[in-house]
């Protein structure tokens, strides 16, 4: 005997339904009807059938699935069927069809299907390029091409921490104190931050100095330069860091200053040797 089954919240539904359903394999405490809809919930249910005597006539469990409807209403559909590989599919809404353009006008996309009466856009195939102009000289060839910046990509880049005269001058710095990139930092002058905090100190000649100092950099201006060295001021050139070259390069380089070196101190000799016999 086949007996339709429904879950609901609706009392006046569920009194008229003469059917008690106990769950026995599951753990799950609570009322039926709170179930949220997933389908992939399996509940096992033991339904007894009570006759109208109020006796209990039948007994015998079946796998129930409980599924989401699209209505509203918190009724719920009591399927006997699991989920299997053979009866799975998509939700209804869910999947469309294409449109099937160039199939007339009933099909609902006019006579041309939205390309228009003629033209290289109209026909089938690929059509053209990405950057084609019609036949003029794209605009990917106008443009000339880069092969790079000028001077690299550092070209642009501060290669020193400059600081001007004047501002030494009002640094509050007295005769015969040194000035360099650590002391320019505690007097305050310079706070380099980020990539500037490796780059060297360079002695700019804005201003004037009225103190003698002894100046630590890297660099000088040549009217820096100028103005210290009338002043009285020590100027001492740090020297910078070594490029990196290989080993190989570096031993040619050594044995050419060494050449070097001997045939200048050769040439020295020979202009020492040569004034006394000049004088005579």
């Amino acid at each position: 005997m086949a007996v339709p089954l429904s879950i609901s919240s609706n009392s006046l539904i569920s009194r008229q339904c003469h059917h008690r359903l106990s769950l026995t394999s599951t753990s799950f405490k609570g009322n039926v009807s709170v179930l949220g809809a997933n389908p992939s919930q399996i509940l096992s249910l033991k339904l007894h059938l009570m006759g109208k005597s109020g006796k209990q006539q039948q007994q015998f469990t079946r796998p129930l699935v409980v599924m989401a409807t699209t209505s509203s209403s918190p009724e719920a559909a009591v399927s006997s069927e699991r989920f299997r590989l053979n009866n799975l599919g998509p939700q209804p809404g869910s999947r469309k069809r294409a449109k099937r353009k160039g199939r007339g006008i009933s099909a609902g996309q006019g006579a041309s299907c939205g390309f228009g009466m003629r033209g290289q856009k109209s026909r089938s195939g690929p059509g053209i390029m990405r950057g084609f102009e019609g036949g003029q000289t794209a605009l990917y060839r106008r443009l000339p091409k880069l092969r790079g910046i000028a001077g690299g990509m550092r070209s642009g880049l501060p290669k020193y921490v400059p600081v001007n005269l004047k501002d030494i001058e009002t640094a509050g710095f007295e005769d015969g104190d040194e000035v360099s990139l650590e002391t320019l930092k505690q007097k305050g002058l310079i706070n380099p931050s980020g990539r500037e905090r490796k780059l060297p100190l360079k002695i700019l000649g804005t201003g004037e100095l009225s103190v003698k100092l002894n100046f630590k950099a890297r660099a000088f201006s040549t009217s820096a330069k100028e103005k210290l060295e009338g002043s009285g001021c020590t100027l001492t050139v740090l020297p910078g860091r070594k490029k990196w070259v290989k080993p190989s390069v570096a031993k040619n380089q050594a044995r050419a200053d060494e050449y070097f070196a001997k045939k200048r101190a050769a040439a020295a000799e020979a202009e020492t040797a040569s004034e006394p016999a000049a004088s005579a």
